[in-house]
């Protein structure tokens, strides 16, 4: 009925009433006509159609200035509505009407100051269920403090749940009902512990973000099934690999290993094998371990801390590819020319048995300073070969527009309490590199495979940028005294590629890559192949990490189905058009929650750490500047604020520069400026760091 409603209204530019629409469907029965009734609201919640305060509707595409999107609430209490595929609409505190932070709300534009800003004319869906927070002490009495500032309600408890509470707990608490104006009533549902305890600061994040942190019970139990080593029987119908050189390489505490690689010449051709860990032997379709899987759809890696997607006796067990040991995996082997082109490749269910467990730091020293590492003996010249074969593939990919925008990562240091000591930069070497560029020719080889089947299939895709994200970025190097040449009126990977490249050899590169990264749609997961833009490739999946990965595991359920057991016929085909649809959107929005809790776990380290370090003074780079002061980032990838009250003088904000500018005589902090900055102040329990401006290293000051 949905497509119907949507046939009818697709034209109309009036709304229409449930009458009107009636009229064109005929329906005479009232379960018929209560149906038109649940679906018209069901649209209405989803954002699909507008509902007038008549009870009339209409398409919301149709409709001149009303938007549907996700609330998100900064720290100053104003919001941005996320519209997809569009710019963030920004409402004013004074608009929310009554709105809170991850609201599925309905907006319209408004003229406020002269700018256009949009203000909330309904809020469609509130889902809110569980919210983290710890139990602190007001007037001697037990109350509950959200963790999330940004969510501006009061939750009141049952008594019965907060029996076994005491203050400083850290506790789930899951919502009942709401019973007034931003107030709800709930009950604790979950101590996740003390807040001083180990670990607890991280699991409250995860909690927060929706990541289950535990496997129930049904889990525990399928998990008894699951052998310790792989049994003869299961080597059926796959290749034996036992006999090749093949090989893992991951990080120093790596533990699970999902994909080992091998490498051999065929005259000026390259042999290359990616052989990926056969989770979905194990992790069936049916079973708790696959649903759990699909609901969790990533691993989350939260500073030293891994909630695995899977339980750790299959993720660090038998479906890890450790050394010395039996292992299923999926191989896809690729015949690839001097041009880095695959010509030949073969996909087959097959078992390995690695040779050596490497580290990139160990790969690093053969490929990067020629100096072998106790052990790596027989391998040396084969991970320089392999190194050869990286770089063609890597220069292959830069030929067509791949873009590297090369930016920093921060690792926490923890003690063994789980106290943040050290924030360091991630160190990238060869060994890295190679192991990317291996991974992304395999997954563009399946991609393409199935593609060319064009059979129902997810894809990682990668949408084009909004162009005019793009000239706003480039008005903005303008205005910071650097010209463009790029020729930007038609986007390709390539565009982006030279505009890196021009922009490489300015002191503010790396802040000025980052913020052209973020002008750029995200990755997501799709049924609708549209290619991948950052790769500048047709053809895209995950196929290479399905310990890890909801999708990968899906690729391999797909392969197996598809191409082992030939299963093509239309009601396998019919299943996979709906359900990778779900996989797809699950996944996606997983992986958001996965991405944002690594970051406030990042956020709430650095600032752990660097409250031993209030009074210390470093040297930092401008990273960003609002109306209400500049934010400094430091050689460990810190940042702080620089509040303007701590300013100076008087400063104005001028946007199209992103400076602030001293009102008398014009003394600037823009982006890019090299400061020496002070540490004030810094709080765990908020994420923050505060510095104060002692120096100025360059810029406009005058």
């Amino acid at each position: 009925m949905k497509e119907k409603i949507i046939e009818i209204l697709k034209d109309e530019t009036k709304a229409k009433s449930v009458n009107e629409i009636n009229d064109k469907l005929g329906l005479t029965k009232v379960e018929e006509i209560e149906e038109l009734e649940n679906v018209l609201e069901e649209m209405t919640k989803d954002g699909i159609i507008h509902e007038s305060k008549k009870h009339e509707f209409l398409l919301m595409k149709n409709t001149k200035t009303l938007k549907c999107g996700h609330l998100s609430i900064n720290r100053s209490g104003n919001g941005f509505v996320d519209i997809p595929g569009e710019e963030d609409i920004f409402i004013r505190n004074e608009f929310l009407h009554g709105a809170i932070d991850g609201d599925f709300v309905e907006v319209d534009f408004v003229k406020y100051q002269g700018e256009m800003e949009g203000r909330v004319i309904k809020i469609l869906k509130r889902d809110i269920k569980n919210v983290v927070g710890e139990m602190i002490k007001i007037k001697n009495k037990l109350t509950f403090k959200p963790d999330n500032d940004k969510l501006d309600i009061v939750v009141k408890l049952t008594k019965d749940s907060i029996r076994q509470c005491v203050e400083g707990h850290k506790v789930v608490v899951t919502i009942i009902r709401e019973i007034g104006t931003r107030m709800f009533l709930g009950k604790v549902t979950k101590i996740i512990g003390h807040k001083n305890d180990p670990g607890v600061d991280i699991l409250s994040i995860a909690l927060r973000h929706g990541i289950e942190t535990e496997f129930n019970n049904a889990v525990i139990k399928e998990l008894e099934t699951i052998p310790d080593e792989v049994k003869p029987e299961e080597l059926k119908g796959r290749k034996d690999l036992t006999y090749e050189m093949i090989f893992t390489i991951d990080g120093d505490d790596t533990k699970d290993i999902d994909d080992a690689i091998s490498l051999e010449k065929n005259n000026d051709n390259y042999i290359l094998g990616v052989h990926i860990a056969d989770v979905s032997h194990y992790v069936c379709v049916g079973t708790q371990l696959y649903e759990t899987a699909f609901s969790r759809g990533t691993s989350s890696y939260l500073a030293d801390t891994v909630i695995p997607m899977i339980p750790h006796q299959l993720s660090n067990g038998i479906c890890s590819l450790n050394p010395e040991v039996v292992r299923l995996t999926i191989s896809c082997v690729m015949t690839i020319n001097p041009k880095g082109k695959v010509i030949d490749y073969d996909v087959f269910p097959s078992y390995i048995k690695s040779n050596k467990q490497m580290t990139y730091k160990n790969v690093n020293k053969i490929l990067m300073k020629d100096t072998v590492p106790e052990g790596y003996e027989p391998y040396a010249e084969k991970l320089k070969e392999m190194n050869e074969l990286a770089k063609i593939l890597r220069a292959e990919k830069m030929s067509r527009g791949y873009i590297d925008f090369g930016l920093d990562e921060a690792k926490v240091i923890q003690d063994e309490n789980g106290k943040a000591i050290d924030i360091v930069k991630r160190t990238r070497g060869d060994g890295e590199n190679l192991i990317e560029d291996f991974m992304i020719v395999a997954n563009e080889t399946i991609a393409t495979h199935i593609n060319n089947m064009d059979l129902p299939f997810i894809y990682r895709v990668h949408d084009l940028p909004n162009a005019e994200k793009i000239e706003d970025f480039k008005n903005l190097i303008n205005q910071m005294g650097y010209q463009i040449h790029t020729n930007m009126s038609k986007l390709t990977p390539m565009t982006m590629q030279h505009i890196l490249e021009e922009l490489k050899d300015k002191k503010e590169f790396a802040i000025l890559s980052d913020m052209l990264l973020r002008s750029m749609k995200k990755a997501v997961y799709s049924t609708n192949n549209i290619g991948h833009f950052g790769l500048a490739s047709q053809n895209y999946t995950h196929f290479t990490s399905p310990i890890r990965r909801f999708p990968d595991l899906t690729v391999h359920r797909l392969l197996r189905t598809y191409l082992f057991e030939q299963r093509i016929d239309l009601e396998t085909i019919n299943f996979n058009q709906k359900y990778l649809i779900d996989v797809a959107t699950n996944s996606s929005e997983m992986e958001v929650a996965a991405t944002e809790a690594e970051r406030d776990v990042l956020s709430m380290k650095m600032a752990e750490y660097m409250e031993d370090h209030i009074g210390e003074q470093y040297q930092g780079i401008i990273s960003g500047v609002t109306n209400f002061g500049f934010f400094v980032e430091l050689e460990n990838l810190v940042q702080g604020l620089v509040h303007i009250s701590t300013l100076d003088g008087y400063y104005n904000y001028v946007p199209e520069i992103l400076s602030l500018v001293r009102d008398d005589n014009g003394k600037k902090y823009r982006i890019g400026d090299e400061v020496t900055v002070v540490v004030t102040a810094a709080s765990k329990e908020n994420s923050t760091v505060d510095f104060e401006v002692v120096g100025v290293s360059n810029g406009d000051q005058e």
